[in-house]
């Protein structure tokens, strides 16, 4: 029975999605997405609640697919030229996928967080991180996270919102540039390193060691990890 209920989310989902790209938001009530999957109205709601249970399953849907595109990005051996293809397909993906774009990243009242904000900010923490631990991040990778987020989406919601025939790529590459100028410094840490540029790369690779081979008790590392933010600001 669970296989059953398991495949028909997985159909309903699927025409959900094909609707939602195909005539927007506004064109998903239940009704439509029920008659188009072949189902009772009353069997969707006992599969996602309401409609707006529905959105959130689509959200997470269309952020599965957005996640299976970022993880064909290997990274490369420059973690800031990462940031870089990174930024670009989190706005190519907008500029192909618009109605599942303002899905995952819109809301519909303040202080209610988008669906995709949590996952979104683990993946690029992992981009940030590796950046901070070559000594390439000027502030905390979780500031540097927050900024970019906020650039990244700020940039596709207005690019998705102009016509296309007015949709200059420029506006995207020049702001991509702008943060990571004021994010990143040239190069790893040199003789004449910033000391918060040294703390933050400690900080970064302590983060991501195996604690079986750093030589300090767990509370020794907390300390130290708080007195490395400490001087990254």
């Amino acid at each position: 029975m669970d296989d059953v209920k398991t495949r028909t989310r997985r159909q309903v989902l699927e025409v959900a999605a094909e609707l939602l790209e195909r005539e927007g938001a506004q064109a998903l009530s239940t009704r439509t997405v029920a008659a188009a999957a072949g189902i009772r109205a009353a069997s969707l709601y006992q599969l996602f609640g309401d409609k707006d249970g529905l959105l959130s399953a689509l959200a997470i849907h269309a952020f599965d697919l957005y996640l299976a595109e970022k993880h064909t990005l290997a990274p490369s051996g420059d973690p800031v030229d990462d940031m870089r293809r990174g930024w670009d397909m989190h706005v190519d993906f907008g500029l192909k996928h618009p109605a599942f774009y303002l899905l995952m990243y819109g809301t519909d009242r303040p202080g209610r967080r988008p669906p995709a904000a949590r996952a979104a900010r683990e993946l690029l923490m992992t981009f940030l991180d590796r950046a901070a631990a070559d000594g390439r991040l000027r502030v905390p990778p979780a500031l540097a996270a927050h900024l970019t987020l906020a650039a990244v989406t700020g940039v596709t919601l207005s690019l998705i919102g102009a016509p296309e025939s007015d949709r200059d790529p420029e506006v995207s590459t020049r702001m991509r540039e702008a943060l990571i100028d004021t994010l990143t410094t040239d190069a790893g840490p040199a003789p004449d390193a910033t000391l918060a540029t040294r703390a933050l790369a400690l900080d970064a690779t302590l983060s991501g060691a195996d604690p079986a081979t750093v030589p300090l008790r767990p509370v020794e590392t907390a300390l130290l990890r708080d007195w490395l933010r400490q001087l990254a600001h």
